[in-house]
């Protein structure tokens, strides 16, 4: 089955982001990489449901944060990179991208996913890619001052050129989550506490944002919907 650029895919309606994991992957007993684990928050919730996580950050900022951190069984967070996952060939069941495959840069996204392919068990191993939509209410939200059109667009188009001819199959799904706020100001907070991305709080601190942010006003605080896409890729080919 090939990679399908057009909208298709599986509707699997509102849910957490590991919600949607625990649905459509094996946890309990399985050794899972997570590629740009930022705090670790996602590798944690893996660990507590069985599997044994090993978390790669390549900011070094918040890899120190990580190192400091109070240490969860089953979790182990590093520093490192897309491009050199620190596993033996054919050991890991499951290999997941969580909002992170276009942190990688452009020209590294290719062998990133070939290191991933690398890495994972033949035959059985998972590659879970999950990318936010731009047509997200909260990707147009934050749009004015961290537009990621372009690098969701290169990590989507790195899928269909380098992930299809190394799996056997693959899916699509999509789901939307919501992403709540009690004000302006613990929003932006969010915004510019990631060392990971580089944002100006000029950029953030406009009229244009605070109008976006107010159309998001619900019966308690503000709540944003955001579309998600997730290809989940099986079973890795034979390597020639």
């Amino acid at each position: 089955m090939s990679v399908v650029a057009a909208e298709v895919g599986t509707e699997l309606g509102r849910a957490t982001d590991v919600e949607i994991i625990e649905r459509l992957l094996e946890l309990d007993g399985r050794e899972i990489v997570d590629v740009g684990c930022g705090s670790g928050a996602v590798s944690a919730e893996l660990a507590a449901r069985g599997a044994t996580v090993l978390g790669l950050e390549p900011d070094p900022i918040q890899a120190a944060k990580n190192r400091d951190a109070e240490p969860i069984p089953n979790m182990t967070l590093v520093e490192g990179s897309a491009e050199s996952i620190p596993r033996e060939d054919g050991t890991v069941d499951t290999v997941i991208y969580s909002k992170s495959l276009h942190h990688v840069p452009k020209d590294l996204m290719d062998s990133a996913l070939r290191e991933a392919a690398r890495v994972l068990k033949e035959g059985s191993g998972q590659l879970y890619i999950l990318e936010p939509d731009m047509r997200g209410e909260f990707s147009q939200l934050i749009k004015p001052f961290h537009d990621e059109t372009r690098v969701r667009a290169w990590a989507l188009a790195a899928l269909d050129r380098t992930a299809d001819p190394l799996f056997e199959d693959v899916a699509q799904y999509w789901y939307q989550i919501s992403i709540a706020f009690p004000d302006f100001a613990s929003f932006s907070k969010r915004i510019l506490g990631a060392s990971y991305n580089d944002i100006d709080a000029d950029n953030v601190m406009t009229g244009k944002v605070r109008q976006r942010f107010e159309a998001g006003k619900a019966s308690e605080g503000f709540s944003f919907e955001n579309l998600m896409r997730v290809r989940l890729y099986r079973g890795p080919k034979a390597k020639p």
